[in-house]
């Protein structure tokens, strides 16, 4: 339990941190992000539990990665980081889960994501903000790519790029799970108003 109140410590540091770089108010943030003025008062506190979208919302409203949220400070010029350290940020009923591996430094941050999608589950994401732009790598078995409605298959040893501010989803498909590496590219600066 030590170490989920350590890491909720560090996401309050960490909002607080970034909304105060961009001068943004509780009450901007958010209605930017679409978040209760209360939610957002006590994540800030280090209080409450909030979920994958919610953490999403405040990342691409503050311009700055979600791992960039969760994360302490750097400790040093070389970071190796190992999926079973990492808890999931998503799992789904049937199996399916995203892990944020890393999230790297500079002017346009890149997520890496490694994700396990089983097959016929199926995970909505919300429209980024403008700018954003993600690819999947598919490694071992097949998904379905959904981008504005429309339906992609993507098979093992492919990969696909999109704008990530277009309604999107990722679904495992065929008889066995979707194992696939997403990155998300991010713009430079904070989100314009909405």
């Amino acid at each position: 339990m030590a170490e989920a109140e350590a890491a909720l410590r560090t996401l309050a540091h960490n909002v607080r941190a970034a909304r105060t770089r961009a001068g943004l108010s509780l009450d901007e943030l958010g209605r930017r992000a679409k978040v209760s003025k209360g939610a957002l008062v006590a994540l800030e506190k280090a209080q409450g539990n909030p979920n994958f979208a919610t953490l999403v919302r405040l990342a691409d409203t503050l311009g700055i990665s979600v791992s960039a949220l969760l994360e302490g400070p750097a400790e040093g010029r070389v970071r190796v980081v190992a999926a079973d350290t990492v808890m999931p940020l998503w799992a789904g009923a049937q199996g399916s889960e995203a892990r944020l591996m890393l999230t790297t430094s500079g002017p346009a941050p890149v997520e890496v994501w490694r994700w396990q999608l089983a097959p016929g589950e199926e995970y909505p994401s919300h429209p980024h903000q403008a700018g954003v732009v993600e690819t999947v790598s598919v490694t071992a078995g097949r998904m379905t790519l959904i981008v504005d409605g429309t339906e992609h298959t993507v098979e093992a040893g492919q990969t696909a790029t999109f704008d990530g501010d277009a309604p999107h989803a990722y679904r495992g498909a065929g008889n066995e799970t979707c194992h696939l590496i997403m990155t998300v590219h991010l713009p430079p600066g904070p989100a314009s108003t909405a």
